[in-house]
């Protein structure tokens, strides 16, 4: 596995990649690796010749007073797991590498940045289009493989490539979670005993408003009641949303066909994220 830090080694591995003829699969990632992250590259690995996976914690998707001095970053532990599994190459930037001294140039998605995670983290989505943007010119792939975990991210850049004609494939990897429902997340680390038995009430939200809809239920603010509920009697009051959505839109219908429900709350400090996909 090789490790590469600037745009010229990267340019060079792409070019030799795409010599041999094969796929280039890539995965983006902020690092502090979990088995959601492998089962990415693992995706990738049954279709494509080459996997690679950037490792690097963007500043701009973080807002004031969010944790991005915080935010784990265990290059040693990942770069292991990563040769473990057979990946073939580490993009590990710097800032400047991304962002070169004089940018003026960001990517805005909009509406759907505003709406869900994006009203109450302003500017996050345009960090994230823009990073995913850069990335995505820089590395070159036939394919880019992101979590469902983060639906609102994976449909936005579904969106955005769209939008911009880039020419890449993209695959959404479904949610690795605990034998307890947990999904698995790079802040779960940050949550104290107490809070991690409190945070499995997002899956079983979920599961109470999935219940529901596959008993004839297709109200959403009824659906959306059930979830609330199981949360409130698990103790978690800092709750951001709890929404139900189109699936493939994210637009909101009073009445659904084909949802998925998104929820955000806060366990302490920590900020966790859950969806699923009611109809399936």
């Amino acid at each position: 596995m090789i490790i590469l830090e600037d745009r010229q080694a990267l340019n060079n591995w792409v070019e030799q990649s795409r010599l041999w003829g094969g796929k280039v699969g890539f995965i983006p990632t902020m690092g502090a690796l979990h088995e959601g992250h492998l089962s990415l590259v693992r995706e990738a690995q049954k279709t494509c010749s080459q996997t690679i996976v950037s490792i690097f914690v963007n500043p701009t998707q973080f807002g004031p007073g969010e944790d991005f001095n915080q935010y784990p970053r265990t290059f040693a532990e990942d770069k292991a797991l990563l040769e473990e599994i057979g990946c073939d190459a580490i993009f590990l930037p710097s800032p400047d590498v991304i962002y070169p001294e004089g940018g003026q140039t960001f990517v805005s998605v909009e509406p759907l940045a505003s709406q869900l995670c994006g009203a109450s983290r302003p500017g996050h989505f345009q960090g994230v289009a823009t990073v995913v943007t850069i990335l995505l010119n820089l590395v070159r792939p036939h394919v880019a493989y992101f979590g469902v975990k983060d639906y609102q991210q994976l449909t936005l850049i579904k969106q955005m490539i769209r939008d911009l004609a880039l020419a890449v494939d993209v695959v959404g990897v479904p949610i690795v979670r605990e034998e307890d429902g947990l999904a698995l997340s790079s802040r779960n680390r940050y949550l104290t005993i107490k809070e991690r038995q409190q945070a499995t009430a997002l899956y079983k939200a979920l599961m109470a408003a999935k219940s529901l809809f596959q008993s004839g239920e297709t109200e959403a603010i009824k659906l959306e009641k059930a979830a609330h509920l199981v949360l409130h009697e698990s103790g978690i009051e800092q709750i951001d949303y709890v929404e139900v959505r189109h699936k493939e839109t994210l637009a909101c219908d009073l009445t659904v066909v084909d949802p998925v429900m998104l929820i955000a709350v806060k366990i302490g400090k920590t900020r966790l994220i859950d969806n699923m996909v009611l109809s399936s």
